[in-house]
């Protein structure tokens, strides 16, 4: 009976993730709850569990008296002395008690009380190991599949993979096993929830730690990820040698590793940016295949204008906003594209707004007058208002206009 007690404490041990002095507390707890319950009290009872030899053995002390008062705490003379003839009044006696004293009744309660205590044990054990490993890549089997979810097999432990988590152009299968992120575990009333991914950005962080060894040794930095997943990435990078283009170490050998990365995300495709402290180039590489005349950096409200050659435009801002987006989220700054033409236009604009009616040369001041009580103060206003504009105001001839916009244009 001992051997069956001991392999099934063995059984639990291996299967259920339980250490063995756990399980030996438990048990010992159980113990002591089902004397409480019989006795009142557990105070004058020892218990001692040895799951190797399956041996759970009760001993209650009790002191020798003439006449019993409490049952649970003393035995009388003769009934002491029919286990040990040597004893006295007032010697300490120890009974060895036989678990079947306990009753069916207690003894199903205990075990049920077993029961949900390993199960306990068991979430706790689950969610403090996978605690430890958010932000590890692991491996998992496709178990079920729902509408929106899915769920996966991972080490005898059910993941979720929620519909926020996957990659959108992804196609899962029942039974095929994926690599996956470890993003949360969340404690509920049905156990510890682990939560995995393969759209957060840690993930590709993590893929190009294992394809280039500079990155898990340290020699580069991933200093920012920008991810839209499934369809483009872009990923910063610095390297702390001097002798090693970070670039060139996380495209590999006629691309090998960036090639293997970008296979594992559905061929998602990944620019490698040489990350820069200062803003203007850092954003002016990070809008690649666009190459910007110029930027324009305003540090106070983190944002930034990208002036880029009317025939690139349509490039840097890229599909559905996707490029300009992630060079956003990739610099920190909110980067905003204008066309080269659009800019000389409004620099242009600005120049007139600053040039005086004092600048054109030849206009006589009675003219000046004239057009300031119009509220003409600048070439922009005049350009503003034009020709047959500047013909409604009083003492200005058309001779005197045209030589206005004729000093303008030169």
């Amino acid at each position: 009976m001992n051997s069956e007690i001991a392999n099934a404490f063995s059984q639990i041990v291996k299967e259920k993730n339980v250490e063995k002095d756990q399980l030996s507390e438990i048990v010992e707890s159980i113990v002591i709850s089902m004397i409480t319950k019989k006795y009142g009290t557990a105070d004058n009872f020892d218990i001692f569990v040895n799951l190797d030899k399956g041996e759970i053995e009760i001993y209650q002390n009790k002191v020798i008296v003439e006449t019993v008062v409490d049952p649970v705490t003393e035995i009388d003379l003769e009934s002491a002395r029919k286990v040990e003839a040597s004893l006295e009044v007032g010697d300490d006696f120890i009974e060895i008690l036989d678990p079947t004293i306990f009753g069916r009744r207690l003894i199903t309660s205990a075990k049920q009380n077993l029961n949900q205590r390993i199960k306990d044990v068991e979430k706790d054990v689950v969610y403090a190991e996978f605690n430890n490993r958010i932000g590890e890549i692991i491996l998992g089997d496709i178990r079920q599949i729902n509408r929106n979810d899915i769920f996966l097999l991972i080490d005898r432990t059910e993941a979720l993979l929620p519909r926020n988590e996957q990659i959108e152009s992804e196609r899962y299968h029942r039974g095929e096993s994926v690599r996956v992120l470890v993003k949360e575990v969340r404690k509920s009333a049905r156990g510890p929830e682990v939560i995995v991914s393969r759209a957060d950005p840690k993930f590709l962080i993590r893929l190009f730690e294992l394809e280039v060894p500079e990155i898990y040794d340290g020699i580069i930095e991933i200093k920012s990820v920008a991810r839209q997943p499934g369809e483009r990435s872009k990923i910063a990078v610095f390297s702390n040698d001097k002798r090693i283009d970070p670039v060139g170490a996380c495209v590999g050998m006629k691309g090998i590793r960036i090639q293997a990365v970008s296979k594992e995300l559905n061929n998602e495709k990944i620019d490698i940016i040489p990350f820069s402290t200062d803003p203007v180039t850092f954003i002016s590489r990070a809008l690649s295949p666009a190459k910007p005349i110029k930027v324009i950096v305003n540090e106070e409200n983190k944002s930034a204008v990208a002036v880029i050659p009317d025939e690139q435009v349509s490039i840097s801002i890229g599909k559905g906003g996707m490029n300009r987006r992630l060079t956003s989220r990739l610099t920190g700054y909110n980067v905003e594209i204008l066309k080269d033409s659009e800019y000389n236009a409004m620099i242009q604009q600005e120049k007139e707004k600053e040039e005086t009616l004092e600048d054109i040369e030849g206009l006589r001041p009675s003219i000046i007058e004239k057009l300031h009580n119009a509220q003409i103060f600048s070439v922009h206003d005049i350009i503003k208002l034009g020709k047959a504009g500047l013909m409604a105001i009083e003492g200005i001839g058309e001779k005197t206009i045209e030589k206005i916009f004729q000093q303008i244009e030169e």
